[in-house]
């Protein structure tokens, strides 16, 4: 621990997403004129959020703070680690260096590529890496998560050193074979690490998350005893479970056919960088099934979280435009639903029951494990690192406040430990730490080719939309007669009929109220005439019907 003058700038640390839900992680550690940002990441919408594509964290405080960024860290591949960082860059005037391990910076590459961001500022880095950015020197290490190539990073600055860990788990019997970097960790411990950052997703599940070793044999007894054809649904960027995948279908004799946007472009990448070992003859295009035995085939696709548009759900409702899913084939989706994704996941399952299929899922058969530590590996990480403070990231509030309560176990006192929001800020000098003051944070939705913040009146308006529909009236008001004449209704998406006899009734309700009501029959006095016909609509619409539909009132003048 480097001792520094008290008036010295401190170590900020700054969480600008991934402390609200599992995605959108990002986190700003800077220190005086200099800033390194680790991951940026986004997350899928739910039900609340309907037409919202993409939900990025509000990175604000980066842009008001580019000149002082020297470079941004990816610790791993994934989406809610990467997928923000088109969106970043494109904001950003100046090229910065991102520092990543060689295949996360394959998956970036063809990411930005879609964007047309070119010649990125790319630096691998690997376990054992060290870079100085700024006042901060960064070491690399490696974990083992459900991605290869996944990096935790020690950070020491004048203020103290910040240990992170990245998404983990501690899988003794990794697939590629590279454990997590106890040696560097160990040292790093020794050395004295005042911050811990440690990840969250499985702290309140007990005992030790399964290695991934394990699914392989599960993944070749399905896939075995298959009478048709096979399709797994997995997600694509899951190189490990893909590996497995090829292994059990070259064991079955079976050729293997890739379908879904991500799924081909992480399969090539992969290849290419020689992290997915599969041969040219075992793979076969989809427009070459034809007399190929269905005993012969297996179809590696997206769908895992029942998205609607993935290669699965297509497929699963016939809109698949080379592959279709028929009784006597096996369904294999090898993955967890992300909080929120249930449902669709579940809808999937059934469509494909209907057609016949053989469903499996983690339920059913060891073909999925979790990337994520549970309880036992994030104690051992608290007694391998044994930090003077801690931060649990990554995840809900549950997660959180559980990883607190484990971190309480492993004797950390209660005021050294920091539940945070995103936007928070820690403060660390001489190695000590406290709450500072907060940012700007938030979320950015993407919405089609619009990127901002989408008001929440119009989520609001949307799902008002989606429950009750939408009832149109048109009232004519005669100036000359200072007075209503007459009144059209017309509805979308409402459960009840607009007949002769509603609308009637509906248009003596308004009568009713104009009468009751003092209002100026001119062009300044349509907006509270049109508040009131919206108002006397409303209510005469639940009172009969006890459904609230969005109500558009139109005054025009004759």
């Amino acid at each position: 621990m480097t001792t520094t003058k008290k008036n010295a700038a401190p170590l900020k640390i700054i969480p600008l997403g991934g402390l609200d839900g599992i995605g959108k992680n990002m986190t700003v550690f800077e220190c005086g004129s200099d800033m390194v940002l680790v991951d940026a990441g986004l997350m899928f919408p739910d039900d609340s959020q309907p037409g919202i594509d993409l939900v990025l964290p509000d990175y604000t405080y980066v842009l008001e703070n580019e000149d002082k960024l020297r470079g941004i860290i990816i610790t791993h591949g994934h989406e809610d680690h990467t997928g923000s960082l088109p969106y970043l860059l494109q904001d950003l005037n100046n090229k910065v260096p991102i520092f990543s391990s060689k295949l996360t910076l394959g998956f970036v590459e063809g990411k930005l590529s879609e964007f047309r961001i070119r010649a990125p500022k790319f630096r691998e880095v690997n376990d054992g890496s060290h870079i100085t950015l700024g006042c901060m020197t960064i070491d690399f290490f490696s974990m083992t998560h459900s991605i290869p190539g996944a990096l935790g990073v020690f950070i020491k600055t004048p203020q103290g050193t910040v240990l992170h860990t990245g998404d983990f788990k501690l899988d003794q019997t990794p697939i590629d074979g590279v454990r997590p970097n106890y040696g560097a960790i160990t040292r790093f411990a020794k050395s004295g690490i005042d911050l811990l950052l440690s990840d969250s997703t499985n702290a309140t599940v007990p005992g030790f998350t399964k290695s991934e070793a394990e699914v392989g044999p599960s993944l070749y007894e399905v896939i075995k005893n298959a009478k048709g054809r096979v399709f797994v649904a997995s997600f694509s960027s899951h190189i490990h479970r893909l590996q497995q995948i090829c292994n059990a279908a070259r064991a079955c004799r079976r050729k293997i056919v890739v379908t879904g946007r991500s799924m081909l472009t992480n399969t090539r990448v992969a290849r290419e960088l020689g992290y997915l070992d599969i041969e040219e003859k075992d793979l076969i295009d989809a427009y070459e099934l034809s007399g190929v035995p269905d005993r012969q085939v297996l179809v590696m696709c997206t769908g895992s979280q029942g998205e609607p548009l993935s290669a699965l759900s297509r497929m699963a409702n016939g809109e698949h435009k080379t592959l279709s899913i028929h009784e006597g084939d096996t369904v294999i989706i090898s993955a967890t639903p992300v909080p929120g994704n249930e449902k669709a996941v579940q809808q999937v399952i059934n469509s494909l029951a209907k057609l016949g299929c053989d469903v499996y899922d983690k339920s059913r058969r060891l073909v999925h494990v979790s990337g994520h530590g549970s309880q036992e590996e994030l104690k051992l990480m608290l007694a391998m690192t044994h930090p003077s403070y801690f931060m649990p990231v990554h995840g809900e509030a549950v997660h959180l406040r559980a990883h607190a309560g484990l971190a309480r176990k492993m004797g950390i006192p209660d005021e050294r430990i920091f539940i945070m929001d995103n936007g928070d800020t820690l403060e660390m000098r001489d190695g000590k730490v406290k709450r500072g003051r907060s940012v700007e944070s938030g979320v950015v939705y993407v919405d089609g080719l619009r990127i901002g913040d989408t008001d929440p009146i119009v989520l609001r308006d949307r799902q008002k939309l989606a429950n009750d529909g939408m009832v149109t009236i048109v009232a004519t008001m005669s100036q000359k007669h200072k007075r209503i004449e007459g009144v059209e209704l017309s509805a979308r998406g409402v459960s009840f009929t607009i007949d002769d006899e509603f609308t009637a009734d509906a248009t003596d309700a308004i009568l009713k109220m104009v009468e009751k009501g003092s209002f100026n029959f001119t062009s300044s006095g349509t907006d509270a005439l049109r508040k009131a016909v919206r108002d006397s609509i409303s209510n005469f619409i639940w009172n009969r019907t006890k459904t609230r539909p969005m109500i558009i009132p139109v005054v025009m003048e004759v």
